[in-house]
């Protein structure tokens, strides 16, 4: 009996160019053993809603082509379920950090080829209050970067619109009391940002979680306590080197569950977007999805997805 898939793809992604080489993608899938049909997103949660009706319908696989905000949406949609189809990535976004991390190039006939050809892999993911996230989720003033950068600066100057958007909003950064606790620990006190990560590929930065595990039932946390433009300016050259987590105000552990209260306003961020206010209750998830992944053959995949990245100008 055949294995049926389910391609659910973001039209916008990439400008447009998954959608244009979708037929060629359904032929590959046949061609591996999968029935296979799509589904394109018209709006936000979309996704969500797709990915659950095919876990529903007991699909083998369902695969997310787009950013990670839509790979974000498919988990949404199936981590509930207690048998799950199993996860393929063809990664169409900006930054692409978590296909990055699992070593999947953005390249349309290199990810099918890992899910085609590759054994899934069971990973962790996260879960904040109702939602989960794959890859990152954190809290304070510098995580606003990630969603305030405009969608048009993204498109035009992809990982760059990051750095733009944080130098225009350095003068406004500040830190925000918070009660951090994590696992038997507890920190009180002035904290710039915090962060909770599944790989070790965040923002662009390869280096920000050095020794992530994307099995061991532990999230990467971190946090930054209170520092001056200057400071904070220096640390960030750190986290290039991997050099901020022995920084004296940068505190690095490896925690299974964690809380956020605070008296003032926390804006949290789940995979790049928006995901509400503090408080909030993240806990991991150890090896909940089965995702097919090429992270033996990782490398640095920076220099030819600019150039996949200009030749679609």
């Amino acid at each position: 009996m055949k294995k049926r898939a389910r391609i659910i793809y973001n039209p916008t992604s990439g400008r447009e160019l998954f959608k244009k080489q979708l037929p060629d993608c359904l032929i590959q899938l046949e061609q591996a053993g999968y029935i296979t049909s799509a589904h394109a997103t018209t709006a936000e949660g979309d996704a969500t809603l797709a990915a659950q009706y095919a876990a529903k319908d007991g699909f083998d696989l369902v695969i997310a082509a787009g950013g990670d905000g839509t790979v974000n949406e498919v988990i949404n949609g199936i981590a509930d379920f207690e048998v799950k189809p199993k996860l393929g990535i063809i990664p169409m976004g900006t930054v692409n950090d978590y296909g990055k991390a699992l070593g999947i190039k953005k390249n349309i006939q290199q990810a099918i080829d890992v899910i085609t050809n590759n054994t899934p892999t069971k990973l962790d993911i996260g879960k904040m209050n109702n939602r989960y996230f794959m890859n990152i989720a954190g809290g304070g003033k510098i995580t606003e970067v990630s969603y305030e950068a405009p969608s048009r600066l993204k498109t035009l100057l992809g990982p760059v619109a990051y750095y733009v958007k944080g130098i225009e909003m350095l003068p406004n950064l500040s830190a925000i009391d918070m009660r951090l606790e994590y696992d038997d620990e507890v920190y009180e006190g002035k904290v710039m940002l915090f962060l909770l990560g599944l790989t070790n590929s965040i923002g662009g930065f390869d280096k920000i979680a050095p020794d992530s595990e994307f099995d061991d039932g532990y999230f990467a946390f971190m946090f930054l306590e209170e520092v001056s433009l200057a400071e904070l300016a220096h640390i960030i050259t750190l986290t290039t080197r991997g050099e901020h987590i022995h920084h004296p105000k940068v505190h690095y552990k490896k925690a299974r569950e964690v809380r956020v209260t605070s008296g003032e306003t926390v804006q949290l961020n789940i995979d790049g977007e928006f995901g509400g206010n503090a408080p909030a209750h993240f806990v991991n998830l150890k090896q909940h999805i089965e995702v097919f992944t090429n992270i033996e053959g990782h490398v640095d995949t920076n220099v030819e997805e600019q150039e996949e990245f200009l030749d679609m100008e």
